[in-house]
């Protein structure tokens, strides 16, 4: 028997906007928030316990400054790297390209048209 996942309402409304988000295309902690009243650190906690990623793209949240930022919790070399690690490779397959210190290379790729309408 599937064990059902439980989320806050809040939590389902981050991981809608993050649906929003095209493939090959990013958006920040900060524009999710802004587009639902709320704190960056809010969603950045939202995508840390997102329970269906990569289908609920969290991946292609990254921190304002361009930084690709942490994945699943793990933040740069923090424990293991390997979220951040996978991170990186889930974008570089949409073609979204990052320095080798993690910045985003093409600013043009920050897409923030959230339609809060629906939520």
């Amino acid at each position: 028997m599937a064990k059902q996942v439980k989320v806050t309402e809040f939590q389902t409304r981050v991981y809608t906007l993050l649906q929003q988000i095209p493939e090959g295309r990013v958006s920040t902690y900060a524009a999710i928030a802004k587009a639902l009243s709320s704190s960056a650190r809010a969603v950045g906690g939202a995508c840390r316990s997102n329970p269906f990623a990569p289908e609920i793209p969290c991946h292609r949240c990254i921190a304002s400054t361009g930084y690709i930022g942490g994945f699943k919790g793990d933040w740069n070399k923090v424990p293991s790297g390997q979220n951040q690690t996978s991170k990186f490779k889930l974008l570089q397959g949409e073609g979204v390209k990052f320095t080798d210190d993690g910045m985003l290379v093409e600013k043009d790729r920050v897409w923030s048209d959230f339609r809060v309408d629906k939520l």
